[in-house]
């Protein structure tokens, strides 16, 4: 299993970065590597919502099929991966100050399962620098869509 972790400071509150981040479907207006979302589930937040994700990363591309499993407003989300790429994922929010302001920590975590014709556990391994450096781009555009810069 690859375990990734990816952080970044905001120049806002955490319930103003929980206003962009709880609206799954634009999420691909930020994260890269997420090409289209289709929900399969009425729900479209919180615990219960199902999507797929088209997801590309260089020349691969896969459908990864998720469940919301937690559910914290202002505070986590959590996900499962259900679909070819199995395990979870959660992106975290926390109060953090700096600079002589108030702001948010997004912490974004993974822990991945990749199938045998993807390279198992040593496809993780060499997955995991190129997808952390994805993931650290994600978040520098959420950044500049939370921050307005």
């Amino acid at each position: 299993m690859s375990r990734l972790r990816v952080s970044v400071d905001l120049d806002a509150t955490p319930r103003q970065v929980w206003n962009v981040v709880e609206d799954i479907g634009s999420h691909v207006e930020w994260m890269n590597d997420a090409v289209a979302i289709r929900f399969v589930s009425s729900k479209r937040k919180g615990v219960g919502a199902t999507f797929e994700c088209d997801t590309k990363v260089g020349p691969f591309s896969l459908v990864d099929v998720m469940e919301v499993v937690e559910w914290k407003p202002g505070r986590a989300m959590g996900i499962r991966h259900v679909g070819l790429v199995t395990g979870t994922g959660r992106f975290t929010l926390s109060k953090r100050r700096w600079r002589g302001r108030g702001g948010t920590r997004f912490t974004w975590t993974e822990k991945l399962s990749f199938p045998w014709w993807m390279g198992g556990p040593i496809g993780g391994l060499f997955a995991k620098p190129i997808l952390r450096h994805v993931w650290r781009g994600n978040l520098r555009n959420l950044k500049r869509i939370v921050d307005g810069v």
